[in-house]
């Protein structure tokens, strides 16, 4: 491992904290570990690719940590005061930080354990976010509805864009993001307005739309695969995935306004003062994924598409730092900070561990 002023490479194949498959890789940029540092921050974020669950942060010696979890086909994050959730597969898991203040255990001061579990069925859930109940809501992508969890069923619908005329899982307009305002639902993302099955595939390159929850009007159009809408510092943030390029929507006027490109397929997005941190994916060669605005803008740059995470100082524009992902991982799917963490583990299901953290509530 270099240190903080060059590349850092991790083998994770080798790692003891990492205990990935052989031939992953992760470089960060010179001074990527120091900015952790600096903010006193650590970083979560999944693949569903291969199944993942990844922990980033700092070592004792300032070296990169990599803790990693297999959950089947996680996907969406979002933190809570003391832990996070995380949806995979057939069910949505909120972890829990067993640790007490000033608690630590082979230079981890987190210990995040999955501690409640609902079963979903494969809704193919993506964006999640806590409302300012405590309610967790999530995208239902293959009902195209927002949603919440159901005590005695596999979820609650909450809303539905107006041009769903059922609920049905069929995946129609491939809704995707949920942005939050002021402890409330306030925007969502989806790839089209498509009303029948699998619609949305006909409408990759320009039809995505931002709609506005409460007024359920389209906010903005013409958008290419818009994924991960964030509100910060009062902008309404997104991720223009089709074309790679990052930036916010002008509310009063329905445009879209780059500030940055990524070299990559953007999905994940997550802020920490000044900077956002956007996840970025090799896109798969197929159907959904070729033919977008994104393959000539990488053409035009001589770029290649990079999966990692891309540290962007919003003042400028300017991609400050990076970290990226070689060898088995080619898609991220989202990506939250952790502030105040210097370098969490997590407990997972396939090994025995999770038998012997026994805590008791006081």
């Amino acid at each position: 491992m270099a240190n903080n002023n060059e590349s850092a490479t991790l083998d994770a194949g080798a790692s003891a904290n990492a205990a990935a498959a052989p031939g992953l890789e992760i470089t960060t940029s010179r001074q990527m570990l120091a900015w952790l540092d600096e903010q006193k921050l650590s970083i979560a974020l999944t693949t569903y690719q291969i199944g993942k669950l990844f922990l980033l942060g700092l070592k004792p010696n300032g070296e990169l940590s990599v803790f990693e979890r297999s959950f089947n086909r996680c996907m969406g994050l979002c933190p809570t005061e003391n832990g996070f959730y995380l949806s995979s597969l057939h069910q949505v898991w909120r972890f829990e930080n067993m640790f007490n203040r000033g608690e630590q255990q082979d230079g981890h001061d987190r210990l995040y354990v999955p501690q409640l579990g609902n079963t979903t069925g494969d809704c193919d859930i993506h964006d999640m976010a806590v409302d300012a109940d405590g309610r967790l809501i999530f995208v239902n992508t293959l009902f195209g509805c927002l949603a919440t969890l159901s005590d005695t069923h596999s979820f609650k619908p909450l809303w539905r864009p107006p041009f769903i005329s059922k609920l049905a899982a069929e995946d129609r307009c491939h809704l995707n993001g949920l942005a939050m305002k002021d402890g409330r639902a306030a925007y969502v993302t989806a790839v089209s307005q498509s009303d029948v099955v699998d619609g949305w595939r006909d409408h990759r390159a320009g039809g995505g739309v931002v709609i506005d929850v409460q007024s359920k009007e389209i906010a903005a159009r013409g958008l290419s695969m818009p994924h991960s809408p964030r509100w910060h510092q009062g902008k309404l943030w997104l991720c223009n995935s089709g074309t790679g390029e990052f930036g916010h929507i002008e509310l009063d006027t329905g445009r879209f306004v780059p500030l940055t490109f990524c070299a990559g397929y953007m999905r994940g997005l997550s802020f920490h003062g000044d900077f956002a941190l956007v996840g970025t994916s090799k896109p798969r060669h197929n159907k959904t994924f070729s033919g977008l605005p994104l393959d000539e803008a990488l053409k035009s740059r001589q770029a290649e598409a990079r999966c990692g995470v891309q540290v962007i100082d919003l003042r400028s524009g300017d991609a400050v730092h990076w970290l990226r992902f070689e060898g088995m991982v080619d898609e991220l799917y989202d990506v939250i900070t952790l502030p105040g963490v210097r370098n969490p583990m997590a407990l997972g299901f396939k090994t025995d561990e999770i038998r012997r953290v026994i805590s008791i509530e006081e």
